[in-house]
């Protein structure tokens, strides 16, 4: 067993380097443009995965050492905030696959002109995934995508329209994440050993900390969270939540 730790220790390693590598060189940086641009101009970065990709967003949206103008757009809102039925929620992969709950979550969803959007899937094909990147483009909204290229470019689209995740992104970032996702194979066709949660957390933290670092070198202070389980910690997050009102909402 201690050869499976390792190995996938060195699988998530030379991943997440790979991803600070290029961080380093600047491949990140039309992202990180965009997110900037979206806050200066008083915009939220709206985050959206479904799955294990909705880690991502979870990773981008309402946590401590993350940026308070974001806000996390999930499949369950439309149950939470819209007409929809708990029956959808037990219907697993069919509602991610679904392109038409996209518009339900448009309307429901606080979403400004200036916002942007970070939407992770690992297939990248999905029909939620692609309709939200789709609805985005459609209503003047920039879109970053994070999806594993190795994965996508294996595998038929499922949209009506024919298009991947990638295909409609003004900027994309690979995750590094293998075709399956599992890193390590146990044989007779048996793989463990998922990395994209990983990786996709580590670029959510990427771009945090870089969107956070541009801003304090403006000049600003850069709206970030604390933990809320330390002293003045809500008080310290609610008033600063307090300056976008209704254009950020948070659930448990």
């Amino acid at each position: 067993m201690t050869r499976l730790y390792d190995d996938f220790l060195a699988e998530a390693t030379v991943r997440l380097n790979a991803l600070a590598a290029e961080a380093n060189a600047g491949a990140l940086d039309p992202a990180i443009d965009l997110l900037v641009d979206a806050v200066d101009t008083g915009g939220v970065l709206q985050a959206f995965g479904t799955g294990h990709s909705e880690a991502f967003a979870m990773e981008i949206a309402g946590r401590a050492g993350g940026l308070i103008p974001t806000n996390r757009i999930a499949l369950r809102d439309a149950v939470l905030r819209g007409d929809r039925s708990a029956d959808i929620l037990g219907s697993g992969s069919k509602l991610e696959r679904d392109p038409g709950i996209v518009d339900e979550l448009f309307r429901i969803s606080p979403i400004g002109p200036e916002d942007v959007f970070l939407i992770a899937s690992n297939s990248g094909v999905n029909g939620s995934i692609v309709g939200m990147a789709l609805k985005a483009k459609e209503t003047g909204h920039k879109v970053i995508a994070v999806t594993s290229l190795l994965h996508t470019d294996a595998v038929e689209p499922k949209h009506p329209s024919g298009l991947k995740l990638r295909d409609i992104a003004d900027v994309v970032i690979d995750n590094k994440a293998p075709y399956g996702d599992a890193t390590l194979q146990l044989g007779d066709g048996v793989g463990v050993g998922a990395i994209s949660s990983i990786t996709a957390a580590f670029i959510a933290q990427l771009l945090t900390i870089a969107v956070a670092e541009r801003i304090a070198a403006s000049g600003t202070t850069p709206p970030v969270y604390i933990s809320a389980n330390i002293p003045g910690g809500d008080e310290h997050n609610k008033a600063l939540e307090d300056l976008y009102q209704d254009r950020i909402s948070r659930t448990a």
